[in-house]
């Protein structure tokens, strides 16, 4: 054992190959030498197991050939393109909303330098809100807004400037985990206020908060359930109830949407949803709703509502740690201009409202191409047959709603479900898909009809 140890090449002696030196050009020399110690510790580990019988020459031209395939896949982005055919339409694994093509096109034009702040015409410092605020305040029917990185952030900005050291009143019905274990009282207490929780899980009526009202109470917060639904013997207070007792008491009623949609979503036989504006226009002083929903832009916290309160926020000192880059504004920015368009034309250019009301016949054809597509390459590996599915719009938005979909079911004769699955994330093309009854799941309502060929090329690839 010892004996095919004592033949490891020493990490100088590996950087000094002749094979290596194209690599030592390219890059630095103490990122090669980690690199190169963890080959050597992987092959040490080989050794010691008895996995390898071979000459010193043999054994430092594989460790080389390792450590320059490793190189390899430095030049590959960890953060890859992904064909979403598992049927949620707003994986969160997957980036959620999907972009218009105008959003990823603003993406490319504002990634070099850019007037995010800075005003053209009076040759002056400007205010990168302005490049969305008066487009958004018109949808939204809100007084002025500000903009974060997410929607919790929003709530957490909401709260520090506006009740922080003092308490918070909601519903114990409405204090929601809201994915990946964080939690509005978690949110609250970060802020510096203090939770002050009224009513029961399933019952909290207009008297519970009149009860609770006092001096040391800064705000009232109501919190949509977007990821859930209470059924059964309930009561909540209306927003507009609220609005009176909170208006009467000098406190900002806080609505935090979660999901938040722009434009009524029953136009399209989808589940009702609260509209901002008109939540807005039912008492609520402040809202805050993301734009990476149901909305269909990138990743971002919009708060808006009643001028003062809006700008006390964004005068803020947590404004500028959770304020977003240029990039954000320019894909928001894109995808805001769509919400002029007709309704039926704006479904056309946002991927994810497309995806929600397209017909089940569109999604069963695309089935049933991509199908004959598979048979037509005669595969002995694979059997392939068009399936009713379930699809979900996900990411806690319309959490009630079941999607009727079409899947293209494979089952996999001999590597088995989870392995074929597995090559086909990891292929050149990224496929992910859903397993069920041993078999995978490629939901076709996810698919775009342009991305049905990488679909096809994909799983030629894996059977090869």
């Amino acid at each position: 054992m010892s004996e095919f140890l004592r033949q490891l090449p020493s990490v100088d002696q590996v950087l000094g190959a002749d094979s290596l030196v194209e690599l030592s050009a390219r890059y630095r020399r103490d990122a090669l030498a980690d690199l190169v110690r963890d080959v050597l510790d992987h092959w040490r580990t080989l050794l010691r197991a008895g996995d390898v019988v071979a000459s010193r020459a043999e054994l430092v031209e594989a460790i080389c050939n390792d450590v320059i395939e490793r190189c390899g896949a430095w030049e590959e982005p960890s953060m890859r393109t992904v064909i979403n055919a598992t049927g949620v339409v707003l994986h969160t694994g997957l980036g959620r909303a999907p972009l218009s093509q105008s959003a990823r096109q603003a993406l490319g034009d504002t990634a070099g330098y850019t007037n995010i702040e800075y005003d053209l015409l009076g040759g002056r410092r400007g205010e990168r809100t302005a490049h969305v605020e008066e487009l958004l305040c018109q949808l939204c029917g809100a007084e002025a807004v500000a903009l974060v990185n997410n929607n919790a952030a929003a709530v957490l900005l909401a709260l520090s400037a506006l009740a922080r050291g003092r308490n918070v009143l909601v519903s114990r019905g409405q204090l929601v985990e809201i994915g990946g274990s964080f939690r509005i009282p978690d949110v609250i207490e970060s802020s510096g206020a203090h939770i002050r929780e009224v009513g029961t899980t399933n019952r909290t009526h207009l008297r519970d908060y009149e009860a609770a009202i006092d001096d040391g109470v800064g705000a009232i917060l109501v919190v949509h359930p977007s990821n859930y639904r209470v059924r059964g013997f309930t009561a909540e207070a209306s927003l507009e109830e609220l609005s009176v007792l909170a208006r009467g008491s000098g406190v900002p009623l806080i609505y935090d949407l979660g999901g938040g949609v722009l434009e009524d979503l029953t136009q399209w036989a989808l589940p009702p949803e609260p509209v901002v504006r008109d939540e807005l226009g039912r008492g609520a002083d402040v809202v805050t709703f993301s734009g990476d929903k149901v909305l269909g832009g990138p990743q971002v916290g919009i708060v808006a509502g009643r001028e003062p309160l809006i700008k006390t926020m964004r005068t803020h000192a947590m404004m500028r740690a959770l304020r977003c880059d240029k990039l954000t504004y320019g894909a928001l920015s894109a995808t805001l201009q769509h919400y002029r368009l007709k309704p039926d034309l704006l479904c056309e250019q946002i991927p994810v409202l497309r995806m929600l009301r397209q017909s089940r016949e569109a999604v069963e054809e695309r089935a049933r191409t991509l199908a004959s597509a598979l048979d037509a390459l005669e595969s002995d590996r694979v059997d392939v047959v068009v399936v009713e599915s379930i699809a979900q719009a996900g990411s806690g938005a319309l959490p009630l709603e079941e999607l009727p979909s079409f899947a293209v079911a494979i089952a996999a004769r001999h590597t088995g479900v989870e392995e074929f699955a597995r090559r086909l994330r990891c292929g050149s093309i990224a496929v992910v898909g859903r397993i069920e009854h041993e078999r995978l799941l490629l939901d076709m309502r996810t698919v775009a009809d342009g991305e049905i060929d990488g679909v096809i090329r994909a799983i030629e690839a894996v059977l090869q």
